[in-house]
């Protein structure tokens, strides 16, 4: 049984939402259920930060996080692999694909996985991953658990697509969905919006909301009972990189970290990517807009750049620490959106300038919670395709141009 009205009102009442159930004698039944599970299914809190933003945002002081650079992992490739591969076969490992986002910025309506990067034949962002983690199942001859992220705009289409396709050779058992948790969107004041008189305004929690929801949706029980112990998570746009690496796995045991983060060397100092480093002595990433010109110039003993090592959004990580954190509360980001919503005549109206904000948690920050991490070089050309544009830097074209590059055919 879902919440009752009285409850719902009283958890708006405690965050100054009240306008929530402003229209709730207008519905019908199936409309009101609809609400109420939203209104129970929310976390409110969120909107209180509004009021102190700024302080959100502070950073700590800023170190130099030593990365296990391509010389050291060569030398000790094979005894990483055997590591690696014995922990796969062992069922320690599984994967995390995080597949919320649309095409928009491809020109795509459809999830972004479902994006044809083919020249002469179909060739799918979705396809390309499976094909990597295949490599790595068929090395090993054994199956990894694959969890796929979607979120409330994207499930049905990607699920739909990927059954259709039969997961381009992936064992069905091993396919587990999930939904991204939502967050609420809010004005400047923190008051939500409404998308219509029975729906609140909401888009995912951010990357770093992927664990919380995994065990909100009960994954976590698989994980649990497949006696899983490593989350190697990645992102979906990008098509080179290599997932569940029994030699990043290797590394990772080996060193006795609590994340592993697979990093590449920076093409320019100012390059568009988070940087690995230490924040008050733990683990930690800057991103790019915040590194500022001293960080940038400094050198470390070899002289080379201090803050080298930019981060691509793939993971390892143990599962204990990541329950830990499940007892903490993640600092949240609050970012200035376009937000469509229902004006007070009841009309829709989709805005041309930014007129609220949304709230996410990072995997920056999951890192920053943790005591250890290993920044594991990896070779740009080999490992780094990612897919943010149509055209230019990290678009479409330069993602095709590297898969040719590395034998792929399109």
């Amino acid at each position: 049984m879902g919440i009752t009205y009285k409850q719902a009102w009283e958890k708006l009442a405690e965050y100054g939402q009240e306008h929530v159930l402003r229209y709730y004698e207008d519905l019908n039944e199936e409309e009101k259920q609809a609400l109420l599970a939203q209104i129970e299914s929310i976390d409110f809190s969120v909107t209180a930060s509004c009021a102190h933003k700024e302080e959100l945002a502070k950073k700590g002081r800023i170190s130099p996080l030593k990365a296990m650079e391509l010389p050291e992992i060569t030398e000790n490739r094979e005894a990483y692999r055997k590591l690696g591969e014995e922990a796969i076969r062992a069922g320690k490992v599984g994967a995390v694909l995080l597949a919320g986002g649309m095409g928009t910025r491809l020109g795509s309506d459809a999830p972004k996985g479902v994006y044809n990067i083919g020249l002469t034949k179909e060739v799918y962002i979705f396809e390309r991953l499976i094909v990597n983690l295949l490599e790595v199942v068929r090395e090993t001859d054994a199956w990894i658990h694959l969890f796929v992220m979607t979120s409330d705009k994207n499930h049905e289409a990607t699920v739909t697509f990927l059954t259709e396709r039969h997961f381009f050779g992936y064992r069905s058992e091993y396919v587990h969905f999930f939904r991204q948790d939502m967050a609420p969107a809010a004005d400047y004041n923190g008051k939500v919006y409404m998308e219509s008189k029975y729906k609140i305004s909401t888009s995912p929690n951010g990357n770093g909301g992927w664990y919380i929801s995994m065990k909100s949706t009960g994954m976590s029980d698989i994980v649990r009972e497949a006696g899983i112990e490593w989350l190697n998570i990645f992102a979906v746009d990008n098509v080179l990189q290599r997932i569940a690496d029994p030699v990043f796995v290797g590394a990772v045991l080996h060193e006795n970290c609590d994340v592993g983060a697979k990093v590449v060397r920076k093409n320019a100092p100012d390059e568009k990517v988070g940087v690995i480093c230490l924040e008050d002595g733990r683990p930690s990433i800057v991103e790019y807009y915040e590194l500022t010109e001293e960080l940038m110039s400094a050198r470390d003993e070899k002289g080379d750049p201090a803050y080298n090592f930019g981060v691509i959004l793939n993971y390892l990580f143990r599962v204990s620490a990541l329950d830990g954190l499940l007892r903490k509360k993640l600092p949240l980001h609050i970012v200035e959106k376009k937000i469509p919503y229902m004006d007070e005549q009841g009309n829709f109206v989709k805005p041309k300038e930014p007129n609220g904000y949304k709230f996410e948690n990072l995997v920056l920050d999951m890192i920053h919670q943790l005591e250890s991490c290993l920044p594991f070089e990896v070779v740009r050309e080999k490992e780094f395709a990612p897919i943010k544009n149509p055209t230019g830097i990290d678009s479409v074209e330069s993602a095709r141009a590297l898969l040719l590059q590395n034998g792929v055919e399109l």
